[in-house]
């Protein structure tokens, strides 16, 4: 490992630094001009993380170590990369017509979701146990402010200290694992980690200790089960623009992190931790699904499904294979798109006395507003796994890697559970098509917002209908990942 900076590992950070110098950029201007350029400042990210995609489109292909081993350009930071940015364009999108309706001040709220985009393009990318874990707090320290950002509302700052103390707690975890790896190793970068671990007997008690704590911590960030206890009051009490942002970009980041760690790392444990993803992947998917089916507010509802699509993903990683690794992260995207666009919904009946966060608020919308109520209909299917959605495709190719695992009955819990699923989600469709509303039903139209939904819906029926590319894409990404 070279010690030696190299100005030419700047261009590296590129995509990491636009998004960053476009957050400086929104922070000042908001200060100087104030109020009257809130609507600008939302194009205006909208513009710097359009242009930083397409700095990270052009790292396709490249691979490239920086900075002394602390950063890696591969296709797999390239694939997260792009994730991260396109799910904080549709949350931005999302904000905009949300912030005017609760009347919060909008640059520091795009300020600081761009800062914590770029540590999550960071985690992507870490080669190094040191740099992935300062990604790792930038981000959850913006995330935890976001979830606060109603200051007014008790809710909203009942989620922040929550977030906040699980997450402090979950830090310290992942730390004492980082502490097992490089006590037994003496390196922090993950590939001499993995290189120096080989020589090491699996049953060293410090490397067992060590694989558990960096599962429960990042099972903490991800809402894996039995981690999961802080995530529906967190998702209720938060923004519902920050509530779409944890769901689809922060545990996004928080599998990236992972699957660099074990794979890189840990790779002569897989053995070991087939078996134990494989119970935790079961035991999240039936919590999340059956606790879901008694929630009468959607944030609350779609916060236990997310735990049960964190159960679904870690089908792929208990598999262990190419397959199981390349469904895993095209189910990320798939969930991406589906959960964004029924957040979206959620924005798009909030207007006045009306948070749109309860089921029974969506009543009566397919009769006033039907394009939405179909919208809305297409988000629901794909989460619940019916074709022609991309969250059919998704459950497809994961349930095909267990059983190309030979993991049969996983596979047949991930079957049952998305029966179970079925119930909840189509109660919300019930609602919509069956019941009358009790008032007139007012709601938050805005251009930004339209986009984010078109965007959504665009994204849930193309992967659906035409998926080989994006697996091919994430099949390609997760190669060098996996040696």
């Amino acid at each position: 490992m070279s010690t030696t900076f190299n100005p030419a590992d700047v261009w590296l950070l590129l995509p990491e630094l636009m998004v960053a110098g476009c957050a400086t950029a929104v922070l000042v201007l908001d200060f100087c001009l104030g109020e009257r350029v809130r609507t600008a400042l939302g194009w205006l990210s909208v513009a710097g993380l359009l242009a930083a995609g397409g700095l990270a489109a052009g790292q396709v292909g490249q691979r490239a170590v920086g900075f002394s081993g602390m950063l890696l350009v591969d296709p797999f930071a390239v694939y997260f990369k792009v994730i991260f940015l396109v799910a904080t364009l549709m949350i931005i999108l999302m904000a905009m017509p949300y912030l005017r309706v609760e009347q919060v001040g909008a640059g520091e709220f795009y300020a600081i979701t761009l800062y914590a985009t770029a540590a999550m393009m960071l985690m992507g990318a870490a080669g190094n146990l040191l740099s992935l874990y300062v990604a790792l707090e930038t981000m959850a320290i913006s995330i935890y402010v976001l979830c606060g950002y109603l200051k007014r509302d008790q809710k909203s700052n009942e989620a922040a200290l929550k977030y906040l103390l699980m997450g402090a707690f979950s830090s310290g975890v992942i730390l004492y694992g980082m502490v097992m790896l490089y006590g037994l190793t003496g390196t922090l970068d993950l590939r001499e980690v993995g290189a120096a671990l080989r020589g090491v007997p699996l049953t060293n008690p410090a490397l067992v200790v060590g694989m558990v704590m960096l599962t429960a911590g990042f099972g903490f960030k991800i809402a894996m089960v039995p981690f999961h206890m802080y995530i529906p009051d967190v998702y209720e009490g938060a923004p519902t623009p920050v509530t779409a942002y944890i769901a689809v970009a922060s545990e996004a980041a928080g599998f990236a992190a992972l699957l660099r760690v074990f794979f890189l790392a840990m790779p002569m444990l897989q053995v070991n931790w087939t078996l134990l993803f494989s119970v935790l992947a079961a035991l999240t998917m039936t919590v999340g699904n059956v606790v879901a089916i008694a929630q009468t507010n959607i944030k609350r509802m779609l916060a236990y499904s997310g735990i049960a699509h964190v159960g679904y993903t870690l089908i792929g990683l208990a598999a262990g294979t190419e397959l199981g690794i390349s469904a895993m992260l095209l189910y990320v995207l798939a969930y991406y798109f589906m959960t964004a666009g029924a957040f979206a919904m959620v924005v798009y009946l909030c207007s006045g006395q009306v948070k749109g966060d309860r089921i029974e608020d969506f009543a009566g919308l397919a009769q006033a507003h039907p394009a939405a109520a179909f919208a809305m209909l297409i988000f629901l299917l794909s989460l619940t796994g019916i074709p022609p959605t991309v969250g059919f495709v998704g459950k497809f190719y994961l349930f095909s890697a267990a059983i190309e695992s030979k993991i049969y009955w996983l596979a047949v819990v991930g079957v049952v559970n998305t029966v179970i699923s079925l119930f909840y989600y189509m109660r919300v469709a019930m609602v919509m098509y069956m019941r009358e509303s009790p008032s007139s039903l007012p709601v938050n139209r805005s251009l930004a917002l339209t986009a984010a939904l078109a965007l959504a819906l665009l994204g849930t029926l193309v992967i659906g209908v035409y998926p080989e590319p994006f697996l091919e894409v994430a099949r390609a990404s997760i190669r060098g990942v996996l040696g």
